[in-house]
């Protein structure tokens, strides 16, 4: 991966109006982000967290109401045309290319629209990559939901843009479909070089395939890091213990210290807990011993986005 910023986010701000009320209000909240060439970038959150509207935005399809947005160090605003033909879409919920023309149509047809000429021969060598090849004349409209999907990919990749722009792209896919698409996109990075920009929801996807991720919530990126640095972190804080359930002290104390119980069973309590200091784990250990209560087994807790998400989340939202 080049150490190049190939995307641009600076200070975007967009706001609309509440259609029966006219109430403004804030849909991306003063965001900024770069995206390294050869990455993939993922904003995670949850459904009205600003993710759609941050990704067109980012395509030019929204105008922002503040905020500096640059593709190749082109300037979107200023230089619309020489910016844009940089990036392709796949938009969440709708119908991205045309249902009643086959995918190698589609594919010569919106890469004609880019002005580049794309023969049958290079359409399908394209539809080949993601197995459609044999429905390469087949009506869109007659395909699987999978099928239609990877489709709408392929069409992205037949304009030959740099960046891929991609909204919720396994919505409404099955598991086989979900995984089989998390490989294509891999592959599209590692032996494409291409750089993709995805919103999404489902933290499967982000966990199998992103490079780096930023977790948005209520318009507002509250962490933006390296997918492994943050599971590293959480790794290295979160720990699981279980002990012998001597009394309702000890589970208030526990919970006033912001562990939270996961099991009660047989007198025994398992809870887990976030610690960012190792030091206060040998604490909470001698706290729980002065008490008289005996600590049965101790490790660190398994980690996967879907704690991580929830841990950002619930700290914005208390917040």
């Amino acid at each position: 991966m080049k150490n190049e910023a190939i995307l641009k986010v600076q200070h975007l701000i967009k706001t609309y109006r509440r259609r029966k009320t006219r109430e403004k209000f804030i849909a991306v909240d003063d965001i900024s982000f770069e995206i390294q060439q050869g990455e993939i970038f993922a904003l995670l959150g949850p459904n009205g967290a600003g993710k759609t509207t941050t990704i067109k935005s980012v395509c030019g399809l929204l105008l922002p109401d503040l905020g500096t947005l640059e593709i190749m160090g082109k300037n979107i605003l200023k230089e619309r045309g020489s910016a844009l033909k940089h990036i392709s879409a796949v938009l969440e919920g709708n119908r991205n290319i045309y249902w009643r023309m086959t995918p190698v149509e589609n594919m010569r047809y919106f890469s004609g629209i880019r002005g580049k000429k794309l023969t049958k021969k290079e359409a399908l060598e394209i539809l080949d990559k993601f197995e459609l090849k044999e429905k390469a004349n087949d009506l869109v409209q007659q395909l699987s939901r999978g099928m239609q999907q990877k489709t709408a990919v392929a069409v992205c990749l037949a304009t030959g843009a740099d960046i891929l722009m991609l909204d919720e792209p396994t919505l409404g896919l099955d598991v086989a479909s979900s995984i089989e698409l998390r490989h294509i996109l891999r592959n599209l990075v590692e032996k494409e070089g291409k750089t993709i920009l995805l919103s999404t929801h489902d933290m499967n996807l982000v966990e199998a395939i992103a490079d780096r991720v930023a977790i948005m919530n209520k318009g507002k990126i509250v962490v933006c890091e390296r997918k492994e640095k943050l599971m590293e972190m959480f790794k290295a804080r979160r720990y699981v213990l279980k002990i012998s359930a001597n009394g309702q002290n000890v589970a208030s104390y526990l919970e006033d210290s912001g562990a939270v119980i996961t099991k009660r069973e047989d007198g025994l309590l398992e809870f887990s807990i976030d610690l960012e200091n190792p030091k206060k784990l040998f604490d909470l250990m001698d706290t729980l011993k002065t008490a008289g209560t005996e600590i049965k087994s101790i490790e660190q807790d398994t980690v996967n986005f879907e704690k991580i998400f929830m841990k950002y989340v619930s700290e914005e939202v208390e917040t």
